[in-house]
């Protein structure tokens, strides 16, 4: 999943860089408003996301990769002002998830993961399916971001998880 977000990731902003920054950044009527406000809004919650996940205990490398990275204190937060400093910000955090999900063991994703939502409100979750959710958040949310591009004008093409699963020969 994590290797399918990059993929997805890039092709978003790829799509999105075919059109003038004004239809970038022009009011859709979407929830997030604008393309460049959602793709902003998947950027924004992976990093809250991974922010939890470091706190795991068996996440220091997490912790040590997002250290450079400012934790939003909003889901509407922006990340970069333009889409070409959001591809390098959107970039550089999908490698960490690559890196740290290919860390993360069956046993971790059996544990328990104690965090606080972004109203205060204490969670003692099954980590595993946290980390469900993360991937299937960022799925949601492109799919609104390609409907976008699709109203603008742009296809995005093949969009699909089997994309990406080999054959097995």
């Amino acid at each position: 999943m994590a290797k399918y977000n990059r993929w997805m990731n890039q092709r978003m902003i790829e799509a999105a860089l075919r059109l003038p920054p004004s239809e970038i950044t022009k009011d859709r009527g979407a929830f997030f408003g604008s393309l460049l406000q959602t793709l902003n809004h998947i950027a924004v919650a992976d990093t809250i996301w991974l922010n939890r996940f470091a706190r795991h205990p068996n996440a220091s490398d997490l912790r040590a990769n997002l250290a450079g990275f400012p934790v939003p204190g909003s889901l509407r937060q922006e990340l970069a002002s333009s889409l070409q400093d959001l591809r390098i910000h959107r970039s550089a955090l999908d490698e960490i998830i690559v890196t740290w999900a290919g860390s993360l063991t069956e046993g971790q994703l059996g544990e328990t993961l104690n965090y606080t939502n972004m109203s205060g409100v204490v969670q003692s979750k099954n980590f595993g399916a946290l980390v469900q959710h993360f991937f299937n958040h960022q799925t949601h949310h492109r799919g609104q971001a390609s409907t976008l591009l699709f109203q603008a004008g742009v296809d995005v093409g093949v969009t699909d998880l089997l994309a990406v699963i080999p054959n097995e020969a």
